[in-house]
């Protein structure tokens, strides 16, 4: 795992499905991090981040689009 501080003036950008109704449980996306995703809780910007590599983060999200994972 990465550490937080290397993502410190990272430019992030918070999920666009995040529109308030949610009630926060959003997560942001760190831009221009060539070979890593880095992911955090938008209401935590200064806890943990989550690194994943293009490849498990395009599965990821794969699972998402093709409704493979449990919703809450």
């Amino acid at each position: 795992m990465h550490s937080t501080h290397r993502f410190n003036d990272a430019q992030w950008r918070k999920s666009s499905y995040s529109n308030g109704s949610s009630n926060g449980a959003c997560i942001e996306v760190a831009l221009h991090t060539p070979g890593t995703v880095p992911v955090r809780d938008s209401k935590n910007s200064h806890g943990p981040v989550l690194a994943f590599t293009p490849a498990e983060w395009n599965a990821f999200l794969s699972a998402v689009r093709e409704g493979e994972l449990p919703t809450a």
